[in-house]
C-alpha cells in the first residue's frame, strides 16, 4: 500500500498515464477497504478531466515539493528548475535526451522483472499518427508539446524513441527466459501492438 502523503491542490503525475498531464488534486476521502484506511482522490487533470483513484492502487507521483518518487525529469520539470528556460541552461541534446529515454518503471533492474515488461508492453499504446500528441504529453510533461516542437520534430523524436523501446524489449525478453512464466503474466491485458513487438522481436531471437 503507497503510504505517501496528498494533499488538495497538490501537482501530481499519474505514472502510467503520463498523457494525462499534471494534475491538480481537488478532493481527498479517506475510507476503509478490506479492512485498511485509504484514500480515494480526485484529480483534475488538464487531458483526461476529472479522475478519482484509490491511494493504495494509483502510482501517484508529486510533480513539486521534496515528496518526489524518483522518476525521470521531464522537459517541465527542467524547465521549472532553470531561470533561463530549456532553452538557455539545458543544452540543445538535453530536450532530445529527455524525449527519447524510456521511463524508470520500465528500465530500473530494482524492479521484478514482471512488472518492467508490464511497464514496457504498456508504452505500446502510443504510435506515431492518432496517439503522437499524448505520447509527447507523457515524455515531456508539457501540457502543450506542439508549442515546443513542431508536429513533424516530435514524429523523428518518437521513432528514435520506438526504437529504443524495441531494443529494451528485447533485453528483458532474454532476461524473462531465467523466470518462466514472467512473459506470460505480463502479456496479460498488453496492447495488441506490444503483442505483436513481442512476437516479431522473438523470431529474431
Amino acid at each position: 500500500m503507497q503510504t505517501t502523503s496528498f494533499k488538495i491542490g497538490e501537482k501530481v503525475r499519474h505514472s502510467k498515464r503520463l498523457e494525462w498531464g499534471t494534475g491538480t488534486i481537488a478532493k481527498i476521502e479517506v475510507i476503509t477497504r478490506e479492512g485498511r484506511p485509504d484514500r480515494r482522490i480526485w484529480i483534475r487533470f488538464p487531458n483526461a478531466g476529472e479522475k478519482t483513484v484509490l491511494a493504495s492502487m494509483a502510482e501517484l507521483e508529486h510533480v513539486d515539493g521534496g515528496d518526489q518518487l524518483g522518476a525521470t525529469p521531464t522537459l517541465a520539470d527542467l524547465h521549472a528548475r532553470s531561470d533561463g528556460g530549456w532553452l538557455g541552461e539545458i543544452s540543445k541534446k538535453k530536450p532530445e535526451h529527455v524525449m527519447t529515454t524510456l521511463p524508470d518503471s520500465a528500465t530500473d533492474p530494482f524492479v521484478p522483472i514482471r512488472r518492467r515488461l508490464q511497464n514496457t508492453l504498456a508504452l505500446y499504446r502510443f504510435d506515431a499518427s492518432s496517439r503522437l500528441i499524448e505520447w509527447a504529453v507523457a515524455q515531456s510533461g508539457l501540457n502543450d508539446p506542439l508549442g515546443h516542437f513542431s508536429r513533424h520534430d516530435l514524429e523523428a523524436l518518437f521513432g528514435r524513441w520506438k526504437f529504443a523501446l524495441d531494443a529494451h524489449l528485447g533485453k528483458l525478453l532474454q532476461e524473462a527466459r531465467r523466470e518462466p512464466g514472467s512473459l506470460e503474466e505480463a502479456q496479460k491485458g498488453a496492447p495488441p501492438a506490444a503483442i505483436a513487438a513481442v512476437k516479431r522481436i522473438s523470431a529474431f531471437r
